[in-house]
């Protein structure tokens, strides 16, 4: 796959729009984590140096209410992106309309406005055709670079570019889409071996594509986390008060007997008698989780189990926790496995972006790590071989 990117494109002097990830993690109106504005700079500063005029587009938290309009203001980002680069920033209160034209059309070479929140919009998720056309009209040329987005079928994301190429528009990816399709492509297509995959996680609902194109490319498939208990119970294992999937048993078993000598699952469990609060934790063998406990945390055997099969592995990619690693006292199986990773030597070792990412960070390891995808959802979709729609609508070189 290699699709027209922003250095295909004479930017200078061009309206570009931009789609980028600015969907931060913030309290009130100070951002936790500017991780995501800070993976977007390669391509605003690119494009900002070689003097295009720059609209960033972006949807920040869910919007359904007035109240999450308000708690969802795209301004707070404004002030962080223009502490992080030199291009001048000018935020815009408005998704559409003559304020927004006008602050287009007063740009200078080499400036940055910033829209907001494109989710203010109905239309925006239903991928609204007026609303795609009235956006692509602002720009000459259009940029995607929020991977976190690409498997959305948003105005934003197709409805632009969709609308650009019929009107004979030039669009590309920018330099971070292209990164996670070539990194997340290459584990996919053509990984060295052996190819490891660690799937954790609450539910095999959330990753039934995910399992099943992994245990056809990978050499080995880990199931650690919530999950693994619903593949214990299809087993005739005791999980006590486990989180459960009953009707996704069957679908476990089919997985065990498909990926019989390559699917691992945990051997031990640290399961409680309360998920909160409990007065008795204790390490039980797999499938004997007593009545009145639940497991929340691999066992030290597992972990032990687990490494070894991790050993000497070349190519690996995780999404999904092993336990529920909020808690410090079920994070011992995560915080191991990142431990892992981190120091497996030789090794490509991919991060599908989620709790897993959150965790390397937390622990300090994020920078042992081959690469961590900005795109939890859209880089599961992508390693299940589905077609991503924000990528799809790009065209090939």
């Amino acid at each position: 796959m290699s699709k027209v990117t922003v250095k295909d494109l004479d930017v200078k002097g061009k309206h570009v729009i931009v789609r980028v990830d600015f969907n931060v993690p913030h309290k009130g109106s100070t951002i936790t984590d500017d991780n995501r504005v800070r993976a977007a700079l390669p391509t605003i500063n690119y494009l900002t140096e070689n003097g295009a005029k720059v609209l960033l587009l972006s949807h920040l938290g869910k919007v359904k209410t007035e109240e999450d309009k308000a708690k969802n203001d795209m301004s707070i980002v404004a002030d962080c992106l223009a502490s992080l680069q030199s291009a001048p920033v000018k935020f815009v209160n408005a998704t559409r309309g003559k304020e927004l034209e006008d602050a287009v059309a007063a740009q200078e070479d080499g400036s940055i406005v910033l829209m907001q929140n494109t989710r203010y919009e109905k239309g925006e998720s239903k991928n609204d055709p007026e609303l795609g056309k009235y956006w692509a009209s602002l720009g000459d040329m259009f940029v995607e670079d929020a991977f976190g987005s690409v498997h959305r079928a948003h105005a934003s994301t197709v409805g632009i570019p969709s609308n650009m190429l019929a009107e004979g528009k030039k669009v590309g990816v920018g330099f971070l889409v292209e990164k996670e399709l070539n990194v997340l492509g290459k584990a996919l297509n053509d990984p060295q071996r052996p190819f490891v995959a660690i799937l954790g996680g609450a539910k095999v609902s959330d990753k039934i594509g995910v399992i099943e194109n992994l245990l056809k490319i990978a050499d080995k498939v880990i199931i650690g986390g919530g999950m693994s208990y619903t593949f214990s119970a299809a087993q005739g294992g005791k999980i006590g008060d486990s989180l459960l999937e009953a009707d996704k048993e069957d679908l476990a078993k089919e997985f065990m007997a498909k990926g019989e000598g390559k699917l691992f699952l945990p051997v031990d469990t640290v399961c409680a008698n309360a998920f909160d609060n409990a007065t008795d934790t204790k390490v039980v063998p797999a499938g004997e989780i007593p009545d009145g406990y639940m497991g929340l945390d691999i066992g030290p055997e597992t972990v032990k189990k687990f490494q070894a099969e991790l050993a000497g592995a070349k190519t690996v990619f995780w999404n999904g926790p092993m336990g529920v690693f909020e808690k410090p006292e079920y994070a011992k199986g995560t915080e191991a496995i990142c431990e892992t990773l981190a120091n497996l030597d030789g090794a490509t070792t991919i991060i599908g972006g989620g709790d897993s990412a959150s965790a390397a960070k937390n622990l300090g390891f994020a920078d042992k790590f081959s690469h961590i995808s900005t795109g939890g959802g859209a880089s599961l979709e992508f390693m299940e071989g589905k077609e991503l729609p924000g990528v799809a609508v790009i065209p090939e070189k």
